[in-house]
């Protein structure tokens, strides 16, 4: 993506270096079906459309922020589950047809 882009004028490379991180991280895999942002933070990038102000406050527990942890936890171990069970796959693709030789 970077080669694409700067199209050999490596100079611009910090320039463009964020966006093309946060295109890459918007990109859904096979794997987890989700994104790599996704994944890690249980929700999509905010764009600076969507960035707001904090509250200053935090001497409270916010159950939507509770909620959200542990809609992200719930996120987290369906992405570990979905990567063993693609590991399985390639581990048994490309494993097909070899003998199988155990030492002990």
């Amino acid at each position: 993506m970077l080669r694409a882009i700067l199209k050999g004028n490596q100079k611009s490379c910090d320039k463009y270096l964020p966006h093309i991180e946060f295109s890459y991280n918007r990109v859904a895999y096979r794997t987890t079906t989700l994104f790599p942002f996704e994944a890690i933070y249980g929700c999509n990038p905010l764009t600076s459309v969507d960035l707001m102000p904090l509250p200053t406050s935090y001497d409270f527990v916010h159950k939507k922020g509770v909620a959200k942890s542990n809609f992200i936890k719930k996120i987290h171990e369906r992405v570990k589950s979905q990567i063993q069970q693609q590991t399985k796959r390639y581990v048994r693709y490309n494993n097909w047809g070899r003998i199988e030789v155990i030492f002990e």
